[in-house]
């Protein structure tokens, strides 16, 4: 099998590549404050409505910007420019010519490897529909 991760530049994949990518860790997907004067970016426990937080992917991938306009697609032009996405995002590492962590499937060919690794959101998020203000969720984690 070739390892498109490893030896395909980002702007070569095909679409299942790029999907492949994903990890599941959910963590885009969790909400984010902006500290309006200095612009800092804050995370929260608090998940988009979408997201299934036991696997850590969207549970309407299809039709998300149905229910959540404010989705993001991610793209060969954006990716470099979404200052929130994870530290571990396989995009922002591929993008940076990095390796791919030892956690992540298409290395370990184990899904359940980023849960175990304590690099997803399962067990310590709660969904937007329960959350109330997102001020009391902030979180010292880092993403």
């Amino acid at each position: 099998m070739t390892r498109f991760w490893e030896d395909t530049p980002l702007d070569k994949l095909d679409r299942a590549q790029w999907e492949a990518l994903c990890d599941g860790c959910g963590k885009c997907c969790l909400h984010k404050l902006e500290d309006e004067e200095t612009n800092e970016l804050y995370s929260t426990n608090v998940a988009c409505r979408l997201l299934d937080r036991r696997t850590g992917f969207c549970s309407n991938y299809k039709h998300r910007h149905a229910y959540v306009s404010e989705c993001v697609r991610l793209s060969m032009r954006n990716v470099d420019a979404i200052e929130w996405l994870p530290s571990t995002c396989a995009y922002r590492l591929r993008l940076h010519g990095e390796q791919l962590p030892e956690w992540h499937y298409l290395v370990s060919g184990d899904r359940e490897a980023v849960h175990r690794a304590g690099e997803s959101v399962r067990g310590w998020t709660i969904s937007e529909d329960d959350a109330g203000e997102l001020e009391y969720h902030m979180v010292d984690r880092k993403l």
